[in-house]
């Protein structure tokens, strides 16, 4: 070891230590002339360089972390919770609060597991565990392996104790709150003007109804003066009457965060609104004092912006759903008609009056047998009420009112005679119509039109000439009496077609 003396030059400010005994470790190396004039230092002694140790950051990291372990391998911590997360993995995440100081702490998913409660913002904690260093961020976090509850944080406390003192005054009294109006011309909204939830509060109200008028009164929502800014907001619109309702709405944030919509002074601000208020505070699991005033608690900014223009939503969504299925019925009827168009023809529209005219023949058919029921009934009826009649007179033996009964008896008579006849006439006229259709359908009246049916030795009906041969004798039925024949020539060469063109022929000679 050699002991060196350092020294300032004139003009030139000391290095801290200045004129200091140094002990220096003797290095092979001599100090380079450009480093002395640097430092602005003279060497009595021959110049000698000043070694350094190079730390690699993980080196150095890890080394700290293992001195860290193994002092304080076991310690108990109190503070208050805040932050917590849940991982996927089942681990918790939270930092331990202690005034302005704070610590990060990991509970691995084997120790939760074996909590018996569960851990939440704000709730005044004692963890046990060991403290070390996160190497990924070089930052010291305790590994805790026990936890147990000391009571609730300062800011719950507070929360909890406002909340009862509040209940108790009736301001959440489902009583006390009023329904929203249905269909608000102007809705005023308290929010910082610069964050995502008034973005969001707009984009809804113009997708779900465009002619909403929205008014915005600028606050500060996080800080000492937020509770107050919000209150001065919510006093104006109560002042000026502008809106129909106010929505309160900020964001999600940590308790500390949401402590302004945890204010008394608020909180009888909303009490006291004659219009209609809506919370839209934090997110769904974040409940504050003014959510339980309000008289509708929103879960986000955005439910707000749906629940005030739900039933104008509505209205528009039906009248939306009517006009399509307007238009679809439109157009099935314009396709319908214009496929019924497309299938008239002239022999269609023949066809359907000929239906027409038949089926009002037949109900003009079915009045008349409804009309013979009737009189045939009539008639059984006035024929029982004659005999009765009759009856009554021979018992009473008046003979002015036997004539009379038989002047009457007599008519009817006569007209029961005429029924019968015009119903025996109608019976005959069917029968001679019936007579005629079959006359017409006989195999009789074929013949008489000059053809005839041949029959073989045996009876049977010849229809191919094929089924001859010459010699054979065959018997002819004609309209009026048979003729036997013989087969002189067979000719199987004539066809169908060949035979209606003679036939047709013949006619026309005839004619």
């Amino acid at each position: 070891m050699a002991t060196l003396e350092a020294r300032a030059r004139p003009g030139k400010e000391a290095i801290p230590g200045g004129g200091c005994k140094l002990s220096l470790v003797t290095a092979p190396n001599p100090v380079p002339e450009e480093l002395r004039s640097q430092l602005g230092l003279t060497f009595d002694a021959p110049p000698l360089s000043i070694p350094r140790r190079i730390w690699p950051v993980g080196q150095l990291v890890s080394e700290v972390r293992n001195h860290i372990e193994r002092e304080y391998a076991d310690v108990w911590v109190e503070g208050e919770v805040s932050s917590l997360r849940a991982a996927p993995s089942g681990h918790l995440y939270f930092t331990l609060k202690d005034g302005d100081s704070q610590l990060p702490v990991v509970l691995f998913r084997r120790q939760a597991l074996l909590l018996r409660f569960r851990p939440d913002d704000g709730m005044q904690a004692l963890v046990r565990g060991r403290i070390s260093v996160y190497e990924q961020r070089g930052q010291m976090q305790l590994i805790a392996e026990f936890m147990e509850p000391l009571g609730a944080g300062s800011l719950q406390l507070a929360f909890e104790q406002l909340r009862a003192k509040l209940q108790a005054e009736g301001l959440f009294d489902a009583e006390r709150k009023r329904p929203l109006p249905a269909f608000p011309h102007c809705v005023g909204i308290v929010t910082s003007p610069g964050g995502a939830v008034i973005r969001d509060i707009l984009n809804i109200v113009a997708r779900r109804h465009s002619a909403l008028h929205v008014l915005l009164y600028p606050v500060v929502v996080q800080g000492e003066t937020a509770a107050a800014d919000v209150a001065a907001g919510l006093a104006w619109f109560n002042k000026t009457g502008r809106a129909d309702v106010v929505i309160i709405a900020r964001g999600g944030g940590s308790p500390e965060d949401l402590a302004p919509f945890n204010s008394e002074s608020l909180a009888h601000a909303i009490a006291g609104s004659e219009i209609p208020v809506v919370s839209a505070i934090g997110h769904e699991t974040d409940f504050t004092i003014a959510d339980f005033v309000a008289d509708l608690r929103a879960p986000t900014p955005s439910a707000a912006a749906e629940l005030i223009t739900e039933a104008q939503h509505k209205v528009e969504e039906r009248v939306e759903l009517l006009s399509h299925r307007l238009q679809r019925a439109m157009r099935y009827k314009l396709m319908q008609s214009s496929e019924r168009y497309s299938r008239l023809s002239v022999e269609a529209t023949f066809a359907r009056l000929r239906d027409t005219f038949g089926r009002r023949q037949q109900r003009v058919d079915e009045l008349r047998f409804r009309a013979e029921a009737a009189l045939s009934l009539s008639l059984r009826r006035r024929a029982e009420r004659l005999h009765g009649v009759t009856a009554r007179l021979l018992r009473q033996d008046a003979s002015r009112r036997l004539a009379l009964v038989r002047d009457r008896l007599s008519n009817l008579d006569i007209r029961l005679a005429r029924a019968e006849q015009a119903k025996l006439n109608f019976a005959r006229a069917r029968h001679n119509s019936s007579e005629g259709r079959l006359h017409s359908l006989s195999p009789l009246a074929v013949l008489g039109r000059g053809y005839a049916l041949v029959f073989d030795a045996e009876g049977r009906l010849l229809k191919d000439a094929r089924a001859t041969a010459p010699g054979q004798v065959l018997t002819a039925r004609l309209a009026r009496g048979s003729l036997h024949s013989q087969v002189l020539d067979l000719d199987a060469s004539e066809t169908p077609a060949t035979i209606n063109h003679e036939i047709s022929e013949d006619k026309k000679r005839q004619a």
